[in-house]
């Protein structure tokens, strides 16, 4: 593999540094600063955003770029035939990510200073920010699995500690654990493909797996331990289920909507410049697996499951954001099916409109959180002057769309940048980034379905066109619950336009949201092609895979189908929610679906099943299992019976110390006490009487050496 030269492999290496450095001084030195905290941490991405512009810039002037990437590695550990090795990887895919990741990570950082401020934990907060942007950045360079995965991980911890920032409400923390918790599912069986992945090719570094006919043919036609599938499926179905938790797919979906109680910012870096897209990327970059498992053992069966769930999870998910009062938790629910959209293009092989559907949807939904953020920021602190509380007593929400309303006149720039980010959502026909990329989607799906007639291109086509009318639907209900009309709660009516800092993001990323999308045109669209050339998204990103795949010719019906199914679910929303704006208390005009509303707005019940199939049993079996038999029986038991054992050992100790050592010891002192007594008797003070005792032990003495011999010769 080549490497471009020294420069540009140093510089893609030096990337993931800056935020990761400035997460060491904000935590260690300059915590007590706010000022300087946020200075450190913009600074730091601003480091890393220019230098991801000089590689990408670089990377789309460099021929080949699939076949020779940007790339440098070192060994790191030495195990096996094949020592681990450590490096970075710039190809296609990975510069357009180089691109997107920085770029709508520093308006999120920008935007934070705005947010947060007054926030006692200011510090702590662009401290674990800036490790959450490093350990993405480190995600997106990396040329191998393994340290993709470390990055995976770091990412993991941000999360947790950044959606249970707020960690005194009781909400947030349990969300923090639930994220955690349902994520390292996923995880654990992410690794263990990739264990397997390396035990199979001696090698977890991308462009040897990926790019290597011989290696892709082996793993495709390597029967796997479970029947009937491949190696390469089955390696793929086990790094799938770790896009699974990461993005949040159905079953492991249930962590991103309670995810919402962090800060705002954390909202936008988890839906758009990380983690969640961490996810998806990583599915894409092992689509080459994916596509080689198609051909070996086991057939479509990998293509049936990701695309099935993608699809499914689209639809599911777009059903209950259709339900929700919670601003961004409508939000969250729109990522977890556009997530859907993303990964059911994978599955039915439209690689670069999955990943330009992935580009886009970063800048719209960033631009949809910081907007969701400013308007509570501003209602929260419109109702602090009013001093008004909803219903009687009751604590008052400034998430719940039924407490805005009439929003456009108080927050002008809010509401038209909010408006073209959710028209980008909804697929606006043409001047929305959205458009083109879920288009491109539709198409690919249209194309298998009605072309090829094939029976999961259908599947997929129609979830994912009922999801598409019932996302118009529901951006356009937040759209006019949040602007439209009169307020409907004094703190509504006293919001203000939020600080330049919030403001300057979000007029930035709506430029994007409208028009980044032009990259992707079709070629032979009418009159747009000719004005924008080449589909330049799909001739650059398309180069990462070792066959570049072919672009789909321009035809005109599922253009129109996706337009019309998105400006249907726009003007439906307008219909019930925008024509005649709710007035205050009215309730909502769903409700009137009885179950229906009531089975969406619980979200299909999914939480509690879970919570009935996994958490009480869990919660029962800590109590009975580990806290009473485990904790009293056998660690109590275990620990008393020592304490037992201790306890005789000490008595027969002591009865040692009293018999033996207590008898000797007194028993020689007593012996000293009576020889002194009888001893004493001698001590008469008179000379006369030791010079006595001095000639008798002298005759004594001369008699033991005479008389004796005598006698024993005798």
């Amino acid at each position: 593999m080549e490497t471009q030269g020294t420069l540009l492999p140093l510089l893609v290496a030096l990337i993931p540094w800056p935020p990761f450095i400035a997460f060491g001084l904000i935590a260690l030195v300059a915590n007590r600063w706010k000022r300087l905290s946020h200075t450190l941490a913009i600074l730091s991405v601003a480091i890393s955003f220019v230098l991801s512009q000089v590689v990408f810039w670089a990377a789309i002037r460099t021929e080949h770029l699939g076949e020779h990437p940007i790339a440098a590695r070192i060994v790191w550990l030495p195990v096996g035939a094949r020592p681990l090795e450590f490096g970075v990887l710039v190809d296609p895919l990975g510069a357009v990510m180089l691109f997107m990741v920085p770029l709508v990570s520093l308006m999120i950082f920008i935007y934070s200073v705005g947010y947060m401020a007054g926030d006692p934990h200011y510090s702590r907060f662009f401290a674990l920010l800036s490790l959450f942007e490093a350990a993405m950045l480190l995600l997106v360079v990396a040329d191998n699995l393994l340290m993709l995965f470390i990055g995976w991980e770091v990412m993991g911890f941000c999360s947790y500690a950044l959606i249970g920032f707020w960690f005194r409400k009781p909400s947030a923390y349990r969300a923090a654990v639930k994220a955690f918790m349902t994520t390292r599912v996923g995880d654990v069986v992410m690794l263990l493909g990739i264990a397997y992945l390396y035990a199979q090719t001696g090698t977890l570094n991308f462009h040897d797996i990926l790019r290597n006919p011989e290696t892709l043919k082996a793993l495709a036609e390597t029967p796997s331990y479970v029947a009937g599938l491949s190696v390469a499926a089955l390696a793929s179905l086990l790094l799938f289920a770790g896009t699974v938790g990461k993005s949040a797919q159905f079953p492991l979906h249930v962590w991103l909507p309670d995810a919402m109680e962090g800060p705002t910012p954390v909202s936008a870096m988890i839906h758009a410049a990380t983690m969640v897209s961490a996810g998806v990327y990583t599915t894409i970059r092992m689509f080459p697996l994916l596509q080689a498992g198609q051909h070996g053992l086991g057939g479509e069966a990998a293509f049936w499951v990701v695309a099935l769930i993608g699809a499914f999870t689209a639809f599911m998910a777009a059903t209950m954001g259709m339900a929700q009062n919670d601003i961004k938790r409508v939000l969250a629910y729109s990522t977890i099916s556009q997530l859907g959209y993303m990964l059911a293009a994978v599955g039915i092989g439209a690689y670069v409109a999955a990943a330009f559907h992935l580009i886009t949807h970063a800048f719209f939904k960033a631009l949809l959180f910081l907007g969701s953020g400013s308007v509570i920021h501003a209602v929260e602190h419109g109702h602090h002057p009013a001093g008004s509380h909803k219903g009687h007593g009751e604590p008052f929400d400034p998430n719940d769309m039924f407490n805005m309303g009439g929003l456009s006149r108080r927050m002008p720039v809010t509401f038209w940048t909010f408006l073209a980010g959710g028209l980008s959502l909804a697929g606006f026909p043409l001047i929305t980034a959205g458009f083109w990329s879920k288009d491109e989607i539709l198409g690919e799906a249209f194309r298998g379905a009605f072309e090829k007639g094939e029976v999961l291109p259908l599947l997929v086509f129609l979830l994912l066109a009922t999801a598409a009318l019932l996302t118009g639907f529901y951006t356009m209900r937040q759209i006019a619950l949040t602007f439209l009309g009169e307020p409907r709660t004094a703190a509504a009516a006293h919001a203000e336009e939020s600080p330049g800092a919030m403001i300057f993001p979000l007029v930035f990323l709506a430029f994007f949201a409208l028009l980044g999308g032009f990259v992707g045109v079709p070629e032979g669209f009418p009159v747009l092609s000719g004005l924008v050339g080449r589909n330049w998204f799909h001739a650059f990103v398309g180069g990462t895979l070792l066959e570049h795949p072919e672009a789909l010719p321009f035809h005109p019906a599922p253009v129109l189908l996706s337009s019309a199914i998105a400006l249907a679910g726009l003007f439906l929303g307008w219909w019930v929610y925008g024509r005649r704006p709710l007035a205050a208390g009215a309730p909502d005009p769903l409700a009137r679906l009885g179950p229906v509303y009531t089975f969406l707005k619980n979200r299909w019940y999914i939480d509690d099943l879970y919570h009935l199939l996994f958490v009480r049993p869990t919660l029962w079996l800590a109590e009975r299992a580990v806290a009473l038999f485990m904790d009293r029986v056998v660690i109590d038991g275990l620990l008393h019976g020592i304490a037992d054992a201790v306890w005789s050992m000490g008595a027969a100790l002591r009865l040692f110390d009293r018999v033996v050592v207590n008898g000797i010891g007194d028993g020689i002192g007593e012996a000293v006490k009576a020889a002194g007594r009888e001893l004493r008797a001698l001590q008469t003070g008179l000379v006369q009487n030791y010079l006595l005792v001095v000639v008798l032990g002298i005759l004594g003495f001369i008699v033991l050496y005479t008389v004796a011999p005598m006698l024993i010769g005798f």
